[in-house]
């Protein structure tokens, strides 16, 4: 059965991206143009220390689609997505970074795969525009998830993502839980399907994370995520009265 989208919700973390906002902007709204149904852009600012939230806050007066929530401090990628799926008002979420290196002309594409009958569609970065060490890093950890989470996804690390909104806000997110989404998602029943986008080399601003310091909390994280998948209650309701 196909899905009809009824509005998109885009939802972005933002910390420490003064240089990159405006483009982003430019960007996605070139790129949803041929949309035939309306979209909201939620910038979720994780405690910027720059110029970040002023350059959000201009946006969205020049341009109602354009929400935002600012964190008091940094609370990190993960609390950031939860906030924006609390507040997203599409029936459809994409989520992707701030630092332009996931491109937006991958999302009617996705959207397309999205509206064939599937609940999630994840981008894969089939060329990642990394450093050596960085792209073997990621391809290890990679393997290492999907051998303890007994998944088969390509990139569990790309932020590009089509999700149904109804399924998504019912995940509890938990600190790195976004790097799991495909998982929980299925544990909630979702059909997942795979899309190869466009990565792009980070031309403005420094990257916030480091190698070391991912693999460590993906390790821990990984764990819970296992005692998740062995402890998921799921059920099919067959008949109630309850209206």
């Amino acid at each position: 059965m196909k899905n009809t989208i009824n509005k998109i919700s885009l939802i972005i973390p933002v910390y420490n991206e003064e240089e990159n906002l405006r483009d982003l902007y430019s960007e996605i709204t070139r790129s949803l143009s041929g949309l035939t149904c309306p979209w909201e852009l939620v910038l979720v600012d994780d405690g910027s220390t720059d110029s970040s939230l002023a350059v959000i806050r201009d946006l969205a007066g020049a341009d109602e689609r354009v929400r935002f929530l600012s964190f008091a401090k940094n609370c990190g990628q993960s609390a950031a997505f939860a906030a924006g799926f609390r507040y997203a008002a599409g029936d459809v979420v994409v989520t992707l970074d701030a630092d332009l290196q996931n491109d937006p002309a991958d999302i009617p594409a996705m959207l397309q795969v999205y509206a064939q009958g599937v609940d999630m569609v994840i981008g894969w970065r089939a060329k990642r525009q990394d450093s050596v060490v960085k792209r073997y890093a990621s391809r290890f950890a990679n393997w290492v998830r999907n051998r303890i989470s007994r998944e088969t996804v390509r990139d569990t690390g790309c932020s590009l993502k089509v999700m149904r909104a109804q399924m998504v806000k019912r995940i509890p997110m938990f600190t790195g839980m976004h790097r799991f989404l495909p998982t929980l998602m299925k544990l909630e029943g979702a059909r997942v399907a795979e899309v190869r986008v466009n990565h792009r080399p980070r031309s403005k601003g420094v990257s916030k994370y480091g190698i070391w310091d991912r693999a460590w909390s993906s390790a821990y994280d990984l764990l819970a995520v296992r005692w998740m998948q062995k402890r998921h209650i799921g059920y099919v309701v067959s008949d109630t009265n309850v209206k």
